[in-house]
């Protein structure tokens, strides 16, 4: 019985505790009020968009008001030519600009990826206009472009042109116009996020296309080029998305004018739906501009194949 007693038996393991599913659920539970708040400024806003295009909605005639079934998505493609001359000039606006801030956004993310004295400075100026609002570079613009105070004035003292000259109201210069005014603020936006990727270029592979034999276009065609791929996509698609929808400079600039020739498909449905007050057939425009710009988005991903491997 003792020597039974004396040998003790061996403790019994501790038992584990059940993990609790609070630490695992508290970062979700802190960041779900922001999460509904988002979902609830996004979601209401498209769902109602949604819904009054699918009405007969004028607060200034409410007896008009009721269902509109697709009577207003039929008037866009079948009795509403402004609706197709905007947005034939929303394309043009869109590729014009978009090109053009490509192409000097990537001269000059690679100027001022060189060293040479002053490149802080140099940086600074070139990425400065991009913290402007678009409102303020309109009047920045409107004032460059005023006929008796602007670049205009200045012109016709050298002899280059005449007095009260306003190139904002004549239909052969307003477009060129008001795309070097969309280009001052729009270039440093590419050449922010083309610098920031050809930060993270390898100098070995420079190096050793040195040597070789490989000049510096063969570089830049090979190299540089296919490793800039996934951010020249993804800014160009960006930019696309918001030189579409650019209200602000146009409105500030021409308001659409003269005689409508830089008026876009969201600034006509601005005007529709703030000026004639006609909110459902605006709420029909924007349903349909936003099925373009989300088929054009994914053609384009498609197309350009973000994302994989760069030959």
């Amino acid at each position: 019985m003792a020597q039974a007693a004396a040998v003790a038996k061996p403790p019994a393991p501790p038992r584990r505790r059940r993990a609790s599913a609070t630490p695992r659920r508290l970062p979700y539970l802190l960041i779900a009020p922001a999460a509904l708040l988002m979902l609830g400024f996004i979601a209401y806003p498209v769902v109602s968009v949604f819904y009054y295009s699918l009405q007969h909605y004028n607060p200034t005639k409410p007896w008009r008001n009721g269902p509109a079934g697709l009577d207003n998505f039929v008037r866009i493609f079948t009795d509403d030519p402004q609706f197709w001359d905007t947005l034939t000039f929303s394309a043009k606006w869109v590729f014009v600009e978009v090109g053009l801030q490509l192409l000097f956004g990537l001269a000059l993310a690679l100027i001022v990826n060189q060293t040479f004295v002053g490149r802080g400075l140099g940086r600074a100026m070139v990425f400065s206009p991009w913290a402007v609002s678009g409102v303020l570079t309109s009047a920045i613009w409107v004032l460059l472009y005023n006929s008796q105070t602007g670049i205009t004035r200045y012109l016709a003292d050298l002899g280059m042109g005449s007095y009260g000259t306003s190139w904002l109201s004549d239909t052969s210069t307003v477009f060129p116009a008001a795309v070097v005014a969309d280009l001052w603020r729009g270039v440093p936006f590419f050449a922010i996020l083309i610098l920031a990727d050809l930060q993270s270029v390898s100098k070995d592979l420079y190096e050793a296309a040195e040597v070789d034999g490989a000049g510096k276009l063969q570089q830049f065609w090979h190299i540089t080029l296919p490793h800039l791929k996934d951010a020249i996509v993804l800014s160009t698609l960006l930019r696309a998305v918001w030189e579409f929808n650019n209200v602000d400079l146009l409105y500030t600039l021409t308001g659409g004018g003269p005689a409508g020739e830089t008026t876009t498909l969201p600034l006509y449905i601005a005007n529709t739906s703030v000026d004639a007050h006609n909110f459902g057939y605006a709420s029909a425009l924007t349903t349909v501009a936003f099925v373009i710009l989300l088929f054009c988005s994914v053609v384009y991903l498609r197309l350009s194949k973000f994302g994989g491997a760069s030959k």
